[in-house]
């Protein structure tokens, strides 16, 4: 259990109030979800949403993290004999992380340093002098200290500057007020490595650079540091020596100090922040931006990730989808409306085969064979020609054309769970199965792919790893359960984001199915392999089952009210049936008259909303595409023109746009919107159909600058 001491910092992080953070941790601790806690548990949390409680989550796992460091630090001291119930009292009440390894510095084990070579010599009274303040003549006090290892005064001296140099490097309130100083005033310093200029190319921006700290946004300081990391760029923090001098001075100078005692001590702390201070902080406070810039980048990712995954769906339609190609053909497969493959095979319609009228009469027989409603094709190579070559097709029955991306598709198509779907077939017809899918179902596909390779976000590959899957983790989780899954169709890849259920008891899942059949009831998952009571209370409510015996377990009602939706039908001669199909019998309902201790107003307007919608699908439906005619490269734009668009990622420094040739179109922040905004994602969705202005076009880099502006 969490310290009580941090509840307080965790409510003021989230926005939250103490007594909201306890009953969230509480939750937690009783094994409880996110989407559980803030759908299911309103009253016991003050009405928390989802980003809230996720944040109490990971607030609380940073603090436990500290917990561990502390314990590990204090075991380390107190086996050095050194751990004195202040100490031990300072170290416990820390709630930063910097602060406790400022106190755990000093009794950190070190390497053989140049203030331990002085000690060894002897020298560490002399030091003390030092640090005193008061022997005015400190080279008549250091003789005493010559040795045949210390042969002269200014080598004794010297020495016990190295003792007094450390001693201030590991000073807490030195290193608190520099680091401050560094967050408010320092300057990143950029400039291209000897000889690097052409290899290094792609980093002009950052040849001669300098910004302060406080105002670069994310995205440049990651550019800057992966040109760093890749041998490019030099990069370098600078702070006002004289004033950090100063700062230093202010801390360590006595102001009773001997007038002639301080010479030794001012040149210790000039040495102290030179080689030893302000190097540890520069590397600190790079660390320190890093981590923001992190936080940053994988926030817009997590972003662009909900926005995808919670994009339009066909829905469960009769689709042919088309990998393109040039000579390798068109790969084509026939998909039934749950998206089980029922037909595959190769069209060439493009150079250099050209077999046009064949692939024609192929898709036309294809799409009556199998009774087809709609044709996906991927947006790769070969996606533009594809697209015209259906529009010149004349059908006998009504068929929409969509583009789809094929961003992750080959992912998918190589991999093990690709392997497991699709044991007898290749990747190629793996790789249009999943264009189609990701039609009729984006999430239910996208679940299936790493989303680092879905192609959205910003510098994915240089952030925090861990901290990156947890977050896309979360929003997998979110966007799954936000939507509801089908108990009888999805699959295990799906179903192991539900809440409560993982991996292994997603396949107890499917297995059950094989061998029962289909879920008849909500129920019956009680009977599912290592589901118990707790995974059965959190994944229940997310879970449909359409043509369910009890109509309640195709809608977001959780069992544990079903008793109390059967009062209310029954309180006003009603069946369950008949409150969700009549909106005159849900109105003689007084939700007042069943609140109760367990059951609060927050709980009885969801189960009326559900009531009225039950099982409703939250996302769009999906709207056909069309890119300009004529424009299939580079070479056909022109400034001025005006183009339809697909926005396909979102980043902090502007919109990425499809506009129908292989390189994507730049809206920059300040072509957004006529008003100013700070936020991309505050004027355009992923996936947004847009019309964009052509401001120019760089064909030496590829580049296409685009406007939105009216």
């Amino acid at each position: 259990m969490l310290q009580n001491t941090y509840i307080p910092l965790i409510a003021q992080a989230v926005g939250a109030q103490d007594w909201q953070v306890e009953h969230t941790l509480k939750l937690f601790d009783e094994g409880a979800t996110v989407p559980f806690i803030s759908r299911y548990r309103k009253e016991a949390t003050g009405s928390l949403d989802e980003v809230q409680v996720a944040d109490i989550k990971h607030q609380a796992a940073k603090y436990a993290e500290l917990d561990e460091r502390k314990a590990t630090i204090l075991k380390t001291i107190d086996g050095q004999g050194q751990l004195t119930g202040e100490l031990k009292a300072r170290i416990e009440a820390c709630t930063a992380l910097s602060a406790l390894e400022d106190l755990y510095l000093p009794y950190r084990p070190k390497r053989r340093t140049r203030a331990t070579i002085a000690r060894e010599k002897g020298l560490e009274p002399l030091a003390a002098l030092i640090l005193q303040q008061q022997t005015p003549d400190l080279a008549a006090a250091a003789r005493p200290f010559i040795t045949p290892e210390v042969p002269t005064i200014e080598e004794a001296l010297a020495g016990a500057r190295d003792i007094v140099a450390e001693q201030i490097s590991e000073n807490p309130r030195v290193r608190e007020a520099l680091r401050l100083l560094a967050r408010r005033e320092s300057v990143l310093h950029t400039k291209v490595m000897k000889e690097k200029e052409q290899e290094g190319a792609k980093y002009t921006d950052y040849f001669a650079y300098s910004e302060p700290l406080k105002r670069i946004p994310s995205h440049r300081f990651l550019a800057a540091l992966r040109g760093h990391n890749e041998g490019f760029l030099s990069f370098k923090l600078v702070i006002d020596e004289e004033k950090a001098l100063h700062i230093i001075e202010r801390i360590m100078i006595d102001p009773q100090a001997h007038p002639r005692a301080k010479g030794q001590l001012l040149e210790a702390i000039t040495d102290a922040f030179r080689r030893l201070l302000w190097p540890s902080i520069e590397i600190e406070i790079r660390n320190e931006q890093k981590e923001k810039a992190d936080a940053d980048a994988i926030r817009i990712f997590a972003e662009n990730l909900r926005q995808l995954l919670l994009a339009p769906p066909l829905g469960q339609k009769r689709v042919l989808a088309i990998d393109p190609g040039f000579r390798t053909g068109c790969k084509i497969v026939c998909l039934d409306e749950q998206g089980n493959l029922i037909h595959n095979e190769t069209i060439y319609p493009h150079p250099p085969q050209n077999e046009r009228s064949s692939a024609m009469r192929k898709i036309n027989a294809l799409v009556e064979a199998y009774r087809i409603d709609a044709i996906a094709v991927g947006n790769g190579t070969a996606g533009r020609e594809t697209e015209l070559f259906l529009q010149k097709m004349v059908f006998t029955r009504k068929i929409q054309v969509f583009v789809v991306s094929e961003d992750g598709a080959s992912i998918y198509s190589a991999s093990p769970i690709a392997r497991e779907e699709f044991p007898d077939y290749d990747v190629t017809v793996r790789g249009a199965v999943s264009i189609g899918r990701r039609l009729m179902d984006p999430l239910a596909e996208l679940v299936k792919i790493d989303p680092k390779s879905i192609g959205v976000g910003q510098y994915q590959h240089d952030v925090d790893q861990k901290k990156l899957k947890e977050r896309l983790d979360t929003v997998v989780e979110s966007c799954v359960n936000s939507v509801g899954v089908n108990l009888n169709t999805a699959s295990k890849h799906l179903l192991m984001y539900v809440s409560g259920l993982g991996a292994q008891v997603a396949q107890h899942i499917v297995d059950f199915r094989k061998e029962h059949g289909a879920f008849r009831s909500r129920e019956q998952l009680m009977s599912v392999k290592r589901l118990g009571e707790k995974a059965f209370e959190q994944c229940a409510g997310f879970l449909r089952i359409p043509d369910a015996e009890n109509p309640l377990d195709n809608s977001a009602v959780h069992p544990e009210r079903y008793a109390l939706v059967e009062r209310m039908a029954g309180d006003i001669n009603s069946t369950i049936a008949e409150l969700l199909s009549d909106a005159e019998a849900r109105k003689k309902i007084d939700p007042a008259r069943y609140l109760s201790n367990a059951v609060g107003l927050p709980t009885l307007t969801d189960i009326m909303n559900e009531l009225a919608k039950p099982g409703r699908d939250p996302r769009q439906m999906a709207a056909v595409f069309e890119f300009a005619p004529g424009i299939f490269s580079i070479d056909d734009l022109r400034p001025g023109m005006t183009l339809p668009g697909i926005i396909t990622n979102i980043t902090n420094f502007g919109a990425f746009v499809d506009i129908g040739i292989k390189q994507n179109g730049l809206v920059h922040v300040s072509q957004l919107s006529e008003k100013r905004i700070a936020n991309p994602a505050d004027a355009v969705k992923l996936h947004q159909h847009v019309t964009v202005k052509v401001l120019h076009i760089d064909m030496e880099r590829g580049r296409i600058a685009l406007s939105l502006k009216k």
